[in-house]
């Protein structure tokens, strides 16, 4: 029998916010109700850390008119996150991406650890098999169908509309760091120069959307240097595509790839 599937698109924090959810339609109102709050979840989201907007907690803190203390509890949990996150990427990860005193700005946290707490949040209304796609980076749950896991496309930086490569898997995430959407827009926080010349994109797959959000910006900074720094990270896998248009792969990758598309 075919599941139930509840979808939702969802514009916030400058992209589409997709959520795909099986086995509970718009009748179940406790789902219905955990869509609701990881949407309204994903507004605050944007309130408080948006950039662009001069009256959010972060700008206002970064302009030094509030403390830490003065921000929501969630603002010291990103920060926090981005202090670990610049310690084990040596420094190729910030939350002042264009150097030591540069402008506060942990959007390379902060898009990753939203989605994947509104799939948190679905998880506690009784969603236990979703997926959320924050532009391209996703958080799944549980499988869409019995016995199959989802699959999630690595766009291809060099050809619009085309994936690089699939990956397939039951509660993975998903996250890809380049320059085909934005340009060469990932700054090196050693130089605050943007990076530029090594690499086009590097997607990262584990479980933590967090996590690999943070570590697909992080080997994207390290340029040649990231494949082995990917490969030294426990439960994260990295699939790259070179200003070459050459791919590379960390071994466990191909575990997530279905049969007759494994690199």
């Amino acid at each position: 029998m075919e599941r139930d599937v509840l979808r939702h698109a969802e514009p916030v924090m400058g992209t589409v916010v997709s959520f795909d959810l099986r086995g509970a339609d718009g009748a179940d109102g406790a789902v219905a109700d955990g869509l609701r709050r990881a949407v309204a979840w994903l507004h605050r989201v944007d309130e408080v850390f948006s950039t662009y907007r001069p009256d959010s907690q972060i700008s206002r803190l970064g302009r030094g008119e509030l403390t830490v203390h003065d921000c929501d509890p969630d603002v010291a949990e990103v920060l926090e996150l981005g202090a670990a996150a610049e310690r084990a990427g040596d420094g190729f990860f910030s939350v002042r991406p264009g150097g030591p005193g540069g402008e506060l700005d942990p959007s390379g946290v902060v898009k990753g650890w939203a989605v994947e707490r509104a799939s948190r949040i679905l998880l506690e209304a009784g969603s236990t098999d979703h997926s959320v796609n924050g532009g391209g980076d996703v958080q799944t749950a549980g499988e869409p169908e019995p016995g199959r896991g989802w699959s999630l496309a690595v766009a291809h930086p060099l050809h619009p509309g085309a994936f690089a490569t699939v990956v397939r898997g039951s509660g993975i995430a998903l996250a890809t760091s380049g320059t085909a959407e934005r340009g060469a827009h990932i700054l090196d926080p050693h130089t605050g120069r943007p990076v530029s010349g090594v690499l086009l994109s590097v997607s990262v797959v584990g479980e933590s959307l967090t996590a690999a959000d943070i570590a697909a910006t992080t080997a994207f900074a390290m340029g040649s240097a990231g494949r082995d720094w990917l490969e030294a990270q426990p439960g994260l896998e990295g699939f790259a595509v070179t200003a070459e248009g050459r791919a590379w792969w960390t071994p466990g990758f191909s575990a997530y790839v279905p049969e007759g598309l494994r690199p």
